[in-house]
Formats: structure tokens, C-alpha cells, sequence
């Protein structure tokens, strides 16, 4: 290939997955994961591939419109991470980029990366400077606000399914039932099966004072995102309380996100969402940051592309594994030894089933 990789045609479909377990948090119930499939196709006949997950199937329509607007603008430019983010950032100027537009930017960027590693015959982890190590997996698909007998039932099969460490959420309009539920989940699990326990931002300061304080007696591996995602002062005063370390991060938008909260010392750990954080490119900026203040790194969602930016991350911890793309990839990411790696192929591996996702396809 002489010259830059060129961007031929940018192409989006929503599907709507079931989930084999159903994401039960104290916001919402969602029983089927809306999937925006994004395909950059380019002029040696690459494509590099992302999907964004959309929460709601009405944003995943607006998705479409937006990412379908864009073929014009960036046909014929070089797909090249840096040189789309500065012509989408000047697109979008008047209108903002953070939300929905941030986060077909941040596809956008994932897809540009996926197509180079795929020209240059790597695997994204390895075009990164990393390496195909492995990163231990917990097991986030389901275990919602269910009773306790019934939390306890499915953490035990998911423990089962080969993982180290399961997440349950909290935020029940009780705060006994949530200890009660955090209990019954920890006698049926081995003690060497680590917990961690997601509150979605349920609590007020007030309430999470009280009630972190009592789950700070149960063991957990962290207590995440007990209060509203950006008070970070109020995130600092739990952390320096608490033995249970304090874990934030999914909603950072943008890597200055990150910044903002290292520098109030907001939390123990950090997760971002390769999606909010700005795609492989803002990923990069903000783990550089965790790096230099020695905060351990996890990812939310997303354990495709994650799996690859985790092992090239200084400070990596945890893998966030839930399988709701499994069902339209033609090879979804194993977990073997209650850990993962990256895989081999060049990319990041995502290939789409074809059948599957024209059995899916909603758009």
C-alpha cells in the first residue's frame, strides 16, 4: 500500500439482542441490548468494525441518522484516528460533541484504529506497544435487584460459568435488603470468588455515608458508583472513609473527565468506558493519566475492544465481561481460566455473523 488508508464509506445498522440475563440496575430493566454495528470501509477493501451500545433503541436510531450523515465528509480522507476526530470535532462544532455525537465519534475512532491493525497485519493490542497477556474477567451479565435467595442462586452460576469475580447491583429502596442480598450472595460463593457491587449512583451522599459504612464490613472487592457519577468531592470523602476501595469511572466523558477526578482523589480505581472516554484515542489520554497517578484501571462494557486496551494499559486491573455481542460476532471473545486475552487476529477481531445479525436487525 503507498499513501494513507482512505475512508470509502461509513455504514450502520441497529440490532436489538436478547440478553441471556437481563440487566436489572435501580435506573432501568433492560432485557435486550440495541447494538449500533458501525462499518468503515476503505479503499484497499478493509473494514474496520465497532459497535456502540445504545442503552435505549430510540437513541440507537438517532445514532444511525448521525453516523449515516457522515460518508460525504469523510469519503476519500485518510482513516487515520487523528485526522477523523479533528474534521468530526469541527462537523459538529455548533452542535457539541459529548452524548450521542460523542459517542459515534468515539466508534468512529475505534473502527479507524481496527483498520489500520488490520493493515498492518496486527492485533490492535499489539499496534498499541502491548502485549497478548492475560486479564482476569468478573462476570457482569445479570445478577441485578433480585431478592436475596435469588441473587444468590444466579451468582452462584455465574461464579460457575469459570469466573474469579461476579458483579451484583445495588440500590434497592432498602438498605437492609441490599445487605441482606450482598450476604446471601457471599455465603454461597467461595471465598476466593471476589464481589464487586455496583450502585448505578443510587445513593445521596447522606445515605452512601451510612450504608457503605455498614458494607464496609462484607468484604467486597469495591463499591462503585455509590453516589452521582461527577461529585467527585463527595466520591473523595467516601473513599478516604472506606477500607473497600471506591470505584468510578463509566460515565467519564472525555479523558479531562479523568483528570478532574484524579485530582480531587475521587476513588481507588477507575473503569472507563471505551465508548464515553473517547474511543481507543481518548482511552490512551486518560490511562496515560491513571499511569502517572498510579490508579488501577478496569473497563466497563465492551470486552472486545477493551480486552486489547486493557493489555497495553500500565496499570490494568480487571476485565468487565458481559457476552451481550457474543450472539453476532462469528468469534466472540473466549474466557478461559476465569481470564482473557486478547486474540491474535489482526484488529480487534470483531467480525460480524452475517445470519445473526439479519435475524436481529431492527434498522
Amino acid at each position: 500500500m503507498t499513501g494513507p488508508l482512505r475512508i470509502l464509506a461509513v455504514t450502520a445498522r441497529l440490532i436489538r439482542v436478547p440478553m441471556r440475563r437481563p440487566l436489572h440496575t435501580c435506573a432501568s430493566r433492560v432485557t435486550e441490548a440495541p447494538l449500533v454495528l458501525i462499518d468503515l470501509d476503505t479503499d484497499e477493501g478493509i473494514t474496520g468494525r465497532t459497535y456502540i451500545f445504545c442503552y435505549l433503541e430510540s437513541a440507537g436510531h438517532a445514532a444511525i441518522a448521525l453516523i449515516r450523515s457522515l460518508t460525504p465528509l469523510l469519503a476519500g480522507k485518510p482513516a487515520e484516528p487523528a485526522a477523523v476526530r479533528r474534521i468530526l470535532h469541527a462537523h459538529f462544532r455548533l452542535l457539541g460533541v459529548s452524548g450521542l455525537v460523542s459517542s459515534v465519534l468515539a466508534g468512529l475512532d475505534i473502527a479507524c484504529w481496527d483498520a489500520l491493525a488490520i493493515t498492518a497485519g496486527l492485533p490492535l493490542v499489539r499496534l498499541l506497544g502491548g502485549e497478548s497477556q492475560r486479564i482476569p474477567a468478573y462476570n457482569s451479565n445479570g445478577l441485578g435487584l433480585l431478592d436475596p435467595d435469588m441473587a444468590a442462586e444466579e451468582a452462584g452460576e455465574l461464579a460457575a460459568e469459570g469466573f474469579p469475580a461476579v458483579k451484583m447491583r445495588l440500590g434497592r429502596s432498602r438498605p437492609q435488603d441490599d445487605l441482606a442480598a450482598v450476604r446471601a450472595v457471599r455465603r454461597v460463593l467461595n471465598q476466593d470468588v471476589a464481589i464487586m457491587a455496583d450502585f448505578n449512583q443510587a445513593l445521596s451522599l447522606h445515605e452512601a455515608r451510612d450504608l457503605c459504612r455498614r458494607l464496609d464490613e462484607e468484604g467486597l472487592a469495591w463499591i462503585e458508583e455509590p453516589i452521582r457519577h461527577d461529585d467527585y468531592a463527595g466520591a473523595a470523602e467516601l473513599s478516604s472513609m472506606l477500607r473497600t476501595p471506591v470505584q468510578i469511572g463509566e460515565n467519564f466523558a472525555g479523558p479531562r473527565a479523568m483528570a478532574a477526578a484524579l485530582a480531587h482523589r475521587a476513588s481507588d480505581l477507575v473503569m472507563p468506558d471505551v465508548d464515553r472516554i473517547g474511543g481507543v484515542t481518548g482511552w490512551l489520554e486518560a490511562t496515560a493519566l491513571a499511569e502517572v497517578a498510579g490508579v488501577p484501571v478496569s473497563n466497563h462494557l465492551y470486552p472486545e475492544v477493551s480486552a486489547h486496551l486493557l493489555a497495553s494499559t500500565p496499570t490494568a486491573h480487571w476485565l468487565e465481561y458481559v457476552d451481550w455481542a457474543a450472539p453476532i460476532l462469528v468469534e466472540p471473545l473466549a474466557v478461559s481460566g476465569g481470564a482473557v486475552s486478547p486474540p491474535e487476529r489482526p484488529g480487534s477481531g470483531v467480525q460480524w455473523d452475517e445470519d445473526a445479525v439479519a435475524r436481529y436487525r431492527v434498522a
